[in-house]
């Protein structure tokens, strides 16, 4: 446990063997008990901010359990409700409403307990006392409705704290465990934690590159999509710089390391994310401020309630008792206790399972004041299904271009090739046989058609060639935003 949380606290977690703290602000706990509700772990560490957490084998068992309590505890609340108000068996409702406050609620008034025991009034405070008022009020249901859904709540504000974490560590399950390494004069396959800065590493299509470096040898397509968010793959050659995570789509690279693992650009994303999550929003910062002053408040507003109308209005004890636990009740902050690291949390979590990564909650807050957005470059924002604008032929028939196309691309996994078959299909063009078929690594195809040899490909596929009319078309079609295929 690190030296602040046990200088604020000032003794070890309740039921707690051992404990992990890492960047990601997540606690990972062995403990003898089942699991602690976030609001328990936030009052025993006095850290509003730390995002708990457990290993995934016990969260998934975690999970089912409470989700089997929360069943059976509004099995309870539904009975009791109906027995309460009715039949004719009311207090049997009463005994049914207690059983599912304690059992739905039984983190929750722990929580509460030891924080007043501590003097610590927080909203678990004051939710315990507004539930504990309703039952001597006589509303058991309201007591009962109230802990049962700030537990549901609680719940809820876990999992998505849950799934965040999960979307993090995804980012980095991109990276493989080894790398093939180019040591002496063979090739060996070691964990990336050993591939030093300066080392080559070798990459074959359709591998995943291990860790960040500068292209030295080869040429290939790399879909770094995940990380750039570039909607098709990118041509790489040497001196081209490739990023840990993005995939080798057609050739054979070479590539010498220039960052450690942990310092790789999809792993400082993931901890700048995790970092971010582990801050409050502006929003969430002033509720976290708020309810420190307005628990103590509703408190002693209550408390003056039961001592001053007596003395002063000659209003009979019991009664003011009795108003002063209706403002406990009312008074409840349920829903804006919840409603923000909800709402940030689930925003977070929802973007990152759609690839969108939002670096923290204070990011996430202000995209809803934004009114204006501007895009780093062309490709960026896509609807991720390419689509043929254009087919342009120089004393050859826009159907006879395409038709070539189609075939040449017809052995292709490309998504341009996809987008060109699709084109082809629409149309009703027939793909022709391909006799002779060859892959240019970062560069595009050759095939023979009918027997005739042709090329299909980017720029790099014909620089060689000095004709002013199509590169006069094909840099008026890329100032528009367009990817650009040749076809020879």
């Amino acid at each position: 446990m690190p030296a602040n949380f046990r200088r604020q606290t000032g003794h070890p977690l309740s039921g707690m063997q051992s404990g992990l703290y890492h960047h990601e602000s997540a606690l990972h706990s062995n403990s003898s008990r089942r699991r602690r509700t976030v609001t328990e772990r936030k009052e025993s560490l006095s850290c509003p901010h730390c995002r708990a957490g457990m290993p995934p084998d016990q969260g998934h068992v975690a999970d089912r359990r409470e989700i089997v309590i929360f069943v059976l505890a509004g099995i309870l609340l539904f009975a009791g409700v109906v027995l309460e108000y009715f039949t004719a068996y009311p207090l049997i409702g009463t005994i049914l409403l207690l059983a599912t406050a304690v059992i739905s609620g039984y983190d929750v008034l722990r929580a509460g307990l030891f924080a007043l025991i501590r003097l610590r009034f927080s909203i678990a405070v004051l939710i315990t006392i507004a539930a504990a008022g309703a039952f001597l009020i006589g509303n058991p249901a309201e007591g009962a409705t109230v802990l049962y859904l700030y537990a549901i709540a609680e719940y809820l504000e876990d999992y998505a704290a849950g799934r965040a974490e999960r979307s993090i560590a995804s980012l980095l399950d991109l990276t493989p465990q080894t790398a093939r390494v180019r040591r002496g004069d063979g090739e060996t396959v070691v964990p990336v934690d050993d591939v030093g800065v300066g080392e080559i590493v070798i990459v074959r299509p359709g591998d995943t590159v291990p860790l960040d470096g500068i292209v030295i040898a080869g040429a290939s397509s790399v879909d770094q999509a995940a990380i750039t968010g570039e909607s098709v793959p990118v041509a790489k050659g040497v001196g081209d710089g490739v990023y840990a995570g993005t995939l080798n789509v057609d050739g054979y690279l070479e590539v010498r390391v220039t960052k450690p693992e942990s310092e790789s650009t999809i792993a400082r994303v993931a901890a700048l994310v995790a970092e971010a999550q582990a801050h409050a929003s502006p929003t969430e910062a002033f509720i976290e401020r708020f309810s420190r002053y307005y628990t103590p408040a509703v408190i002693l507003m209550a408390g003056l309630l039961v001592v001053i109308p007596p003395l002063a209005f000659s209003v009979p004890f019991l009664e003011a008792v009795y108003r002063a636990l209706i403002l406990l009740v009312i008074s409840c902050p349920c829903a804006l206790a919840i409603s923000t690291p909800v709402s940030m949390v689930s925003g977070i979590t929802t973007a990152a399972h759609n690839g969108v990564l939002i670096k923290g909650r204070d990011s996430l807050e202000a995209v809803g004041l934004a009114r204006v957005v501007v895009f780093d470059k062309t490709g960026t924002l896509t609807t991720g299904r390419l689509e043929v604008d254009d087919v342009i032929g120089f004393g050859v028939s826009e159907a006879e271009v395409l038709a070539i196309a189609a075939s040449l691309e017809s052995r292709s996994g490309h998504p341009i090739a996809e987008a060109i078959r699709r084109q082809a299909e629409e149309e009703g063009t027939v793909i022709r046989d391909i006799e002779e078929f060859a892959s240019i690594a970062g560069r595009g195809v050759r095939g023979t058609i009918g027997g005739e040899t042709y090329l299909l490909g980017n720029e790099a596929l014909v620089a060689d060639r000095d004709d002013r009319a199509w590169r006069t078309i094909h840099d008026r079609l890329e100032s528009e935003g367009k990817t650009v295929v040749l076809v020879g």
